[in-house]
């Protein structure tokens, strides 16, 4: 079954974390959880959640390259760019279709964009 990669972006002017988010009314914060937690269930009970979990955002990455003689470690994101992943899910979906039904409830219970992408598929 192909698998489909869901993105949250965010502005990388706005670099959220679990900490700034309790900075959130509470009610409206708790309201996003227990929608998030009801998608996450959701796709468990279909057989379609694989992963999924939120990224630190691009102010923490450490850009590795190995491809030269020596090992550089570069602290900072590999692009600068307006926006960021933010958080992801990985998800079993027989089509394209059922990917973007899943990416609709969640985009609503976010009140965000979602990107949807396939994972490539190893060749036969």
């Amino acid at each position: 079954m192909p698998q489909y990669f869901l993105t949250i972006p965010h502005e990388s002017a706005e670099e959220p974390t679990m900490e700034s988010m309790q900075e959130f009314d509470p009610a409206e914060l708790e309201a996003v959880m227990a929608a998030v937690d009801k998608f996450n269930s959701d796709l468990k009970e279909a057989g379609a959640f694989v992963t999924a979990g939120g990224l630190q955002p691009p102010s923490t990455a450490i850009t590795v390259d190995a491809s030269g003689e020596e090992p550089k470690r570069t602290p900072g994101p590999f692009v600068e760019a307006a926006e960021y992943v933010g958080g992801f899910w990985i998800i079993d979906a027989p089509d394209e279709e059922k990917a973007l039904t899943w990416a609709e409830q969640v985009s609503a219970a976010l009140s965000s964009r979602i990107e949807v992408r396939a994972l490539q598929e190893a060749p036969e």
